[in-house]
């Protein structure tokens, strides 16, 4: 990592507080780094420069637990992931389907579809965007985590190659904050950045996704008692996950830059505001416009591994889960470790979207439920490093994959259920 000059710095900031672990970012992955790190009995601080926690999957309205099975009826995600999947849709809509009991569809069952032609469903699930951030929250404060809102990190201080501190702007003015251990679970690998740690940057296409509601769509709530099915997606850019639809007059959005944020919301709010125009003015509203670009790749570490498609079906000895590919059945890859961390960074980790991937890998990593997962293992690591004083690349993995499976993580996936043929049909589940 790169010096930084702190003379001034620390005048002009005394330190407000120090704490174990401190998490940057308070989407689902850093959520899962904070509670994990708290449950452990840390100090932890989890910033958020908005005002809700989830992410992606409150504050950007991508509100979709992926599906956490293998496509044939095996669920392949547990550990923290399971754990917020129940929490989204406890309060609010949603729910995994029935023919799931205890983590598998029933061979009897998986025959019937066979028999009908059918593929069995997937274990997903959609939920209620703002109660899942509402529910974090308190999962979090009960937790004991400290949550600092509407708080942009705006520099790493490090000293000696390491993350003494980081400087925070709100409300308040400046503070500066000090920690043993920093996760950097921001999306967009703002820490890791600003830190001097090497990142890898990727574009984004043209995707703007909010929620609206109609007199047809309020006619199909009230008929069918689901409030879901009053909320309809409006779109302004509508491109797919893989650049389909994108225009060819719009370059990618790589979004490490203010320019990128505002080129992105401008064009994307005034292509919704010409959609809408086209409508009836009282047929329809938009409930919520999305409060975050909805970069999906936009900034990650460069780790010790960068996770490829070609590792389908392959075994690391340092993974810290076992996950599966959202978009096609059967597909399965184990999360190396090594995607967390840098050499460079001796107390400075990530998780989340920031995790290495590389190419469609990198869309593998990032959904909700294998950004929990990593989220998990980060702030158990985190703590691990404290308790022995270990750099954070070298810790003891054996020992922090034996914790994560007490807390139900499935750390290799069983050979049995690689296929001897794969069904790479894609489902455009997100």
């Amino acid at each position: 990592m790169k010096e930084t000059r702190t003379a001034t710095l620390t005048e002009t900031y005394a330190e407000k507080a120090h704490y174990d672990v401190i998490v940057a970012g308070g989407g689902v992955a850093g959520c899962a780094a904070a509670v994990s790190a708290a449950r452990e009995g840390k100090r932890v601080l989890l910033i958020e420069k908005s005002l809700k926690l989830g992410g992606l999957a409150t504050l950007g309205l991508i509100n979709l637990f992926v599906p956490m099975c293998n496509g044939r009826g095996k669920q392949i995600i547990f550990g923290m992931a399971e754990e917020l999947l129940r929490l989204s849709i406890r309060y609010g809509y949603g729910g995994v389907p029935a023919d799931f009991v205890d983590g598998k569809i029933p061979e009897q069952k998986l025959r019937e579809y066979e028999a009908r032609g059918q593929k069995p469903p997937r274990y997903m699930s959609r939920f209620s965007a703002e109660i899942f951030a509402l529910t974090l929250t308190e999962l979090c404060v009960s937790e004991g985590v400290e949550l600092l809102f509407d708080t942009i990190v705006s520099r790493a201080v490090v000293e000696g190659g390491k993350v003494a501190g980081i400087l925070v702007e709100n409300k308040s003015g400046g503070a500066y904050y000090t920690a043993e251990m920093f996760i950097d679970a921001s999306g967009d690998g703002d820490l890791l950045h600003r830190a001097g740690v090497p990142t890898v940057e990727r574009g984004n296409f043209h995707t703007y996704i909010g929620f609206e509601i109609t007199l047809d769509s309020c006619k199909r709530a009230a008929e069918t008692a689901n409030i879901e099915r009053a909320l309809r997606t409006c779109s302004g850019g509508n491109a797919d996950l893989y650049g389909g639809k994108h225009p060819e007059n719009i370059p990618l959005y790589y979004g490490g830059s203010a320019e990128d944020v505002d080129r992105y919301l401008i064009a994307n709010q005034l292509e919704l505001l010409e959609k809408l125009k086209a409508d009836e003015r009282l047929s329809r509203d938009v409930v919520t416009l999305p409060g975050m670009c909805q970069f999906r790749t936009s900034r990650r570490i460069d780790g010790e591994y960068v996770l490829q498609e070609s590792d389908t079906y392959r075994h690391f000895d340092d993974s810290i889960a076992a996950i599966c590919d959202f978009d096609r059945r059967d597909y399965l890859f184990e999360v190396p470790y090594r995607t967390l961390v840098s050499k460079m960074a001796p107390n400075l980790l990530t998780c989340g979207r920031c995790a290495a991937g590389d190419g469609y890998a990198w869309d593998v990593l990032r959904v909700i439920p294998p950004a929990i997962l990593t989220g998990q293992a980060a702030g158990l690591a985190a703590c691990q490093a404290i308790d022995t004083g270990a750099p954070i690349f070298g810790i003891d993995v054996p020992r922090l994959q034996k914790k994560l499976e007490g807390q139900n993580v499935l750390i290799h996936f069983d050979d049995a259920d690689i296929p001897e043929t794969s069904d790479r049909t894609i489902e455009h589940n997100d």
